[in-house]
């Protein structure tokens, strides 16, 4: 976003249209500082103005990646970080931190200061106003980001004693002594920060073990705080399995028995691409983080047609990518059947330290790179690479996109491969290719479904996550497709089956969509040279 943007508006739910729909979305995507920028340039007319605080009070400045990290050390499970309280909004002032926090139950205070550190504190007990100390065995204090780089410490309580201290006349207090002391009184911000008048960590070691940790390591050993913010979470459980309704049917479709199976196994086996353009099969793109099942929704399909669950695509769970060669994978019926008119392109999955460079999206985009290309993260695809189409044709392209995405990890998706998607669906936009969105592991984000996996379009829990990541990614719901792969199964099952492939109907329905725009061409230029010869 760039330059200002000007919003009628006569009321503050209007405001609240007009910024949410345009930027809440993004505050996940970008870096910290970078949506603050991008607010301060949103201008609105007579005179009334929507500060960068009032946007991230939505969601508050603590990112994917703070948030995963936070959640692993906490444990007990998923956790959702419900933004309480935080100077941008609220000002620097203990009676509002108090009446904000306290009873709220578990709670993480996170501070930002001027040299790019982010620190706080852990409690599982409920903060509160009564000059006196909390025993919290599970309560820890944190790094998360040292000098603008990433690099967590977590220390822990010595017995759990003095992990807390509630006062009404003072912040966010952690330790007897005390460990580590935010702010006494009302504190007015001074520029672009506030100066805390609290002595941070200078004293730790009083009831938390410093573990070779202090006031330099921790925050810069800055007196005062000179912090640009400071927010307090509530932090609650996110259940494994949602138990929400399994009666309304938010999906339509025929009911799910063998003559139904049957029935999507036809269409896809009969498949084939428009005659007039001579395309011999369409080509699918599979795109998505690391151990999403990329990989394994290739192994699904195949083994819906083979007869029995195969493994030819290289799947599993790592740190990094399992896949590091391009391939344009054929399915067959039977063991020796015939190649159906259709392939799935596997590529290397998303990281962020590495992955796809945004060059070789174009390239695989346009039908450039050659199958079993290796990727190499250090040298991008060129027209000098061994194989590279220089002249591709419309047979050579990508028809359809399908970015493959873990329903369970939606929340904690990092921003910098969600930002690399959104960045390719540019790319893909301007070439007119259809998108997908292929939502795996939806078993294990409701029971009911995980029960009975026919129940899918049934489960209030599954509809959140598609309505969820259709705003994340932009695209209409009916591009959302839940998705089973086989995992852990030795037999095939007709609930995995018809569930996939009514996604790869689905999939064959639109890459004919883009075919069907370069057929009109097609039939536009025929005509044009017939008129021409009369």
């Amino acid at each position: 976003m760039s330059g200002n943007v000007n919003l009628k508006i006569t009321s503050e739910e209007i405001i609240k249209e007009c910024i949410i729909s345009q930027l809440v979305l993004h505050v996940t995507l970008v870096g910290r500082q970078n949506i603050v920028d991008c607010l301060e340039k949103v201008k609105v007319v007579d005179q009334r103005r929507v500060s960068a605080g009032w946007l991230l009070k939505m969601e508050g400045r603590l990112t994917a990646i703070e948030r995963k990290e936070l959640t692993t050390r906490i444990g007990t499970g998923d956790k959702k970080f419900q933004l309480l309280y935080s100077f941008t909004v609220d000002g620097c002032n203990p009676t509002t931190f108090h009446q904000k926090c306290d009873s709220q139950g578990p709670t993480v205070t996170v501070l930002y200061n001027t040299s790019g550190y982010v620190f706080g504190g852990y409690t599982s007990q409920h903060w509160h106003s009564n000059g006196a100390y909390t025993t919290d065995q599970s309560a820890f204090l944190f790094r998360l980001q040292s000098q603008g780089k990433f690099n967590p410490v977590f220390l822990s309580t010595i017995n759990g004693s003095n992990a807390i201290y509630g006062n009404a006349g003072l912040g966010p207090t952690f330790g007897g002594g005390h460990d580590f002391h935010t702010f006494d009184g009302t504190i007015n911000k001074t520029g672009n920060y506030y100066p805390l008048n609290g002595y941070g960590f200078t004293n730790l070691g009083k009831g938390y073990n410093t573990q070779n940790e202090n006031a330099t390591t921790m925050a810069g050993n800055t007196t005062p705080m000179y912090v640009t913010d400071m927010e307090v979470y509530k932090v609650t459980v996110i259940e494994r399995f949602e138990k929400k309704s399994a009666n309304e049917v938010w999906r339509k479709t025929e009911v799910w028995n063998g003559e139904f199976l049957e029935k999507l196994k036809d269409y896809v086996t009969q498949y084939s691409p428009l005659e007039k353009l001579n395309i011999p099969e369409a080509k699918v793109l599979l795109i998505g983080p690391v151990g999403a099942g990329k990989s394994s929704f290739f192994n699904t399909i195949n083994s819906i047609f083979r007869g029995y669950v195969t493994s030819q695509a290289c799947s599993g769970s790592a740190d990094t990518s399992l896949t590091t060669v391009f391939r344009t994978y054929q399915v067959r019926t039977g063991h020796q059947g015939k190649p159906l008119k259709f392939r799935l392109c596997d590529t290397r999955g998303l990281e962020e330290a590495q992955g796809i460079d945004q060059s070789d999206i174009s390239f695989l985009l346009e039908g450039n790179i050659p199958d079993r290309y290796r990727f190499n993260p250090a040298v991008p695809v060129s027209t000098d690479t061994l194989g590279f189409c220089k002249n591709p044709g419309l047979k050579d392209k990508i028809h359809c996109v399908a970015f493959v995405l873990d329903s369970t990890t939606i929340e904690v998706m990092s921003e910098k491969v969600l930002a690399s998607i959104r960045t390719m669906q540019v790319k893909m936009n301007q070439r007119g290719i259809p998108q997908v969105i292929l939502l795996t592991k939806v078993d294990k984000v409701c029971e009911f479904v995980c029960e009975d996996l026919s129940k899918v379009f049934k489960s209030g829990a599954v509809k959140d996550v598609v309505d969820k990541v259709s705003q994340l990614l932009g695209l209409p719901r009916s591009h959302v497709l839940p998705v089973k792969n086989y995992e852990t199964e030795l037999d095939l099952s007709d609930e995995i089956n018809i569930l996939s492939l009514l996604s790869m109907r689905q999939i064959l329905r639109f890459c004919n969509d883009f075919m069907y725009n370069y057929l009109e061409e097609y039939e536009a230029r025929s005509m044009a040279k017939l008129n021409n010869k009369d």
